[in-house]
């Protein structure tokens, strides 16, 4: 079928994206389901930050590519051998597909399944290869096994999670990264107690779905960090009980004596290592860094294994909020649908395809939290 997409055929443009326009939409060829996979009509997809490492060249992919990871839709067609789904179901994408036969699928941590980590790779579904191509027949390479900035994806069916149907679908797309990735880092990477302090770094839309896992899992003190004002402002009508400016110059000390000494849990959703390096100093000895964050590929980052070691510290990495999708989208949707989860806070505003660029900068000026583009709007 032949539909329309947006495709990245170049890194590293120039700002502001709406001009030099990295990102073209394009009338694209979509190859039907093969065994295991389905197509989808998407109703929404967000934009998010790990969107953006593509387009800005920090996290660089082979090009050209079909943007968009987080994503909801309505199932159209299926490919043989798929019994559990049909067309006109709901589902919810998530970013790492598993295959459920992998060892990492078998020990219950599908979101780092190694068959879709080599899918991934080289831009292809686990299948084998890609299902889109231009109309003169040139290979696009699928993002994250998705790329749902279209009007439709074909995905491997561990891609697709079935939700219920009471949720419009628009808004259905945060909780495949936003939402799973931040309260997926505090309720299941953590494993957050009630009354457990911790500071979160970052405020974008990942960073604010863990501010709002921390809420909903009792924690004591949940002191927020960014440097933009209104997601300050934000992060205290959800649920922060201190707010901290990353630009002031004595915002270590500052967290330090609002915590007493240092926090239970750092969680770092700013994707810089400026931010993980925040993160670990405002721990209490035993206290653990979760960081979600994915900085650009060639930064690193150091820590005293004397200090490590001596003060018995850690430091988590977490993909995908360590969830199985399975399970914790639709539970996330429940806890939406009974008011535990205030995500409808977090969606600024829903644009067009042909908008996308423009959505871009507002994401890269930190004007907008979640744009949701909806595909099929005139």
């Amino acid at each position: 079928m032949r539909m329309r997409a947006a495709v990245l055929r170049d890194m590293a443009t120039p700002r502001p994206y709406a001009d030099s326009q990295p990102i073209q939409i394009e009338e694209v060829d979509l190859a039907p389901p093969r065994e295991g996979e389905v197509l989808v009509k998407i109703a929404g997809a967000g934009l998010c930050h790990s969107d953006l490492s593509l387009i800005n060249g920090n996290r660089p992919r082979p090009l050209p590519l079909v943007l968009g990871h987080e994503g909801a839709g309505e199932v159209v067609d299926i490919g043989p051998g798929i019994r559990d789904l049909k067309a006109g179901d709901p589902v919810v994408f998530q970013f790492s597909a598993s295959c459920g036969r992998c060892i990492r699928c078998q020990e219950g941590r599908p979101q780092i399944c190694e068959r879709h980590r080599e899918a991934r790779a080289v831009g292809g579904l686990m299948g084998g290869g890609s299902r889109l191509s231009s109309p003169s027949g040139e290979v696009l390479e699928h993002h994250s096994g998705v790329s749902c900035f279209a009007e439709y994806a074909v995905v491997d069916r561990g891609s697709a999670v079935k939700v219920d149907g009471d949720i419009a679908l628009d808004k259905a797309a945060i909780f495949g990264c936003a939402v799973m990735t931040g309260v997926g880092a505090v309720v299941n990477t953590a494993r957050l107690q009630a009354g457990d302090s911790v500071v979160v770094i970052g405020l974008g839309g990942v960073g604010l779905n863990g501010l709002l896992g921390a809420v909903f899992s009792g924690a004591g003190q949940i002191i927020a960090v960014d440097t933009n004002p209104e997601r300050l402002a934000l992060a205290q009508e959800l649920g922060a009980t201190d707010v901290v400016d990353a630009g002031d110059p004595e915002h270590m000390d500052k967290i330090l004596d609002l915590s007493h000494g240092g926090v239970d849990f750092a969680f770092e959703f700013a994707g810089r290592t400026e931010a993980l390096a925040i993160a670990y100093a405002s721990l209490r000895p035993g206290g653990s860094v979760v960081t979600a964050g994915l900085p650009a590929s060639d930064q690193s980052f150091s820590f005293s294994p004397t200090e490590l070691v001596g003060s018995e510290k850690s430091i988590l990495g977490s993909y995908m909020g360590s969830c199985v999708p399975v399970r914790d989208i639709p539970r996330f949707i429940d806890l939406y649908k009974r008011g535990k989860l205030p995500v409808d806070a977090l969606i600024s505003d829903t644009i067009a395809l042909d908008q996308i660029n423009a959505g871009f900068d507002r994401l890269a000026d930190g004007t907008t939290i979640r744009q949701i583009m909806v595909p099929h709007v005139a």
